[in-house]
């Protein structure tokens, strides 16, 4: 294995108001994804993966659940240099205020980074979702001779509009660069790609927010140039200034910043061979938990997946994820739903005490109809409840529940009595 010295970083995002109520009480990455994982660990794991284990991850807003999972995930030996370590915006005597963009939080960092030996610094988003070999993307970048490197797929004309759109040469050098180009601006834009990217009209390269820059070229660019963002300020105008170089990838790669794109990649991940798949042997790293296998009583579980410490006993469910823990009483149907799970067991006791009080066990009771929603951990649904999304719902944020893009989310700890009916 090549060893390159390298250091990762990935970057928390902001608010994530796109995928609320999910990030109402959690940064984005810390939102769980595939019903065990959580967002984070997909950039992390891919580094880990890579050979590339000293990494940072950045955030600054609600990272109390994503700081006690990367301290109960990422522990490596004594007589390892690797570290997964979370740096959270922080006032100093340089400045007061917050991180205000991508570029402005990696500049707040040069001052960890300056206690380090490195030679590249890996720059990575944390809401997406991809498997790739990081250590191709650095050859690339140093047989180049790049000063900066960004990992680039096409796409249709249709996609093009929603991400920064980059021109390269024959040589897969940068030339010119727009963030979000109207479908009437794109005409010069297109790329050399493959033949096969070519039939299926993914002719635009577009930017994944996936950067390789050498320390030195990083360094003088913070300096000089007091921009807030690496995609829409630093890149377009190093353009012609370094030697800015394009890392086409061809894999699944989706960025998941919304209820739609959040809800669709993990229902995608039911299928026969999911464009995203966890049985690979690029392993997907997480929390180790001491779980008991699941349980499944008189079920018909149809393109399921299911985590570990489950108690099933519903009628039947399909093209859904059941994390961890969760618990779905009898008579049930599930479909095309994400259920986070659960944090915590109820012993038997709790168990009967709460029902003989007439309160709602968590997780899901008996003979309710769940469709087209995602719940969120430890929410509590009472026996003969309807949730149904759909494209005919409005959007709306309501006290146990809100609509996006059709998808229903039952809130964190949400509360829904018995015979409700949503949607």
């Amino acid at each position: 294995m090549i060893k390159h010295n390298v250091i990762s970083v990935v970057l928390g995002g902001g608010k994530g108001t796109r995928l609320y109520p999910l990030t109402h009480k959690r940064s984005k990455p810390a939102v769980p994804i595939a019903g065990k994982y959580r967002l984070v660990d997909i950039p992390i794991s891919n580094c880990l993966n890579s050979g590339y284990n000293r990494i940072y991850v950045l955030t600054q807003y609600n990272s109390a659940s994503l700081n006690s999972h990367i301290k109960n995930t990422y522990n490596f030996s004594v007589f390892s240099k690797g570290f997964v370590d979370i740096l959270a915006a922080e006032q100093t005597a340089e400045g007061e205020r917050w991180y205000q963009g991508t570029a402005d939080a990696v500049r707040h960092m040069q001052r960890y980074l300056a206690h380090h030996d490195y030679d590249h610094l890996l720059i990575l988003s944390g809401d997406q979702l991809y498997q790739i070999d990081f250590q191709e993307m650095i050859e690339q970048h140093i047989t180049t001779g790049a000063d900066i490197s960004i990992a680039t797929i096409p796409v249709n004309a249709k996609d093009a509009t929603s991400f920064g759109i980059l021109k390269s040469d024959d040589e897969a050098n940068i030339t010119a660069f727009t963030e979000k180009p109207s479908s009437d601006r794109l005409a010069g834009w297109e790329s050399e790609v493959s033949d096969e990217m070519k039939a299926e009209g993914r002719v635009y390269l577009a930017s994944m927010g996936i950067y390789v820059f050498n320390k030195g070229v990083l360094s003088k660019m913070l300096e000089e140039h007091k921009g807030m963002d690496f995609g829409k300020e630093l890149i377009p105008d190093s353009i012609g200034k370094y030697k800015v170089h394009s890392y086409e990838y061809h894999g699944y790669w989706t960025d998941i910043g919304t209820i739609d794109s959040f809800f669709e990649a993990n229902i995608g991940l039911t299928d026969d061979i999911p464009k995203f798949n966890l049985f690979d042997k690029h392993t997907i790293f997480t929390r180790g938990r001491m779980l008991p296998p699941s349980k499944v009583s008189g079920t018909i579980l149809d393109k399921v997946v299911l985590a570990d410490g489950c108690i099933v006993a519903a009628e039947r469910i399909e093209r859904s994820i059941i994390g961890i823990r969760s618990r779905v009483g009898q008579g049930t149907v599930i479909k095309s739903t994400y259920m986070m799970g659960c944090d915590f067991y109820q012993t038997l006791e709790e168990i009967a005490q709460i029902k003989e009080e007439g309160g709602i066990l968590v997780g899901v009771g008996e003979d309710c109809y769940i469709e087209n929603a995602i719940l969120d951990k430890n929410c509590s649904i009472g026996n003969n409840v309807r949730i149904k999304g759909g494209a005919h719902l409005e959007d709306g944020d309501f006290e146990t529940h809100s609509i996006y893009d059709g998808v229903i989310i039952v809130k964190k700890r949400a509360i829904i009595p018995p015979g409700t009916e949503i949607g």
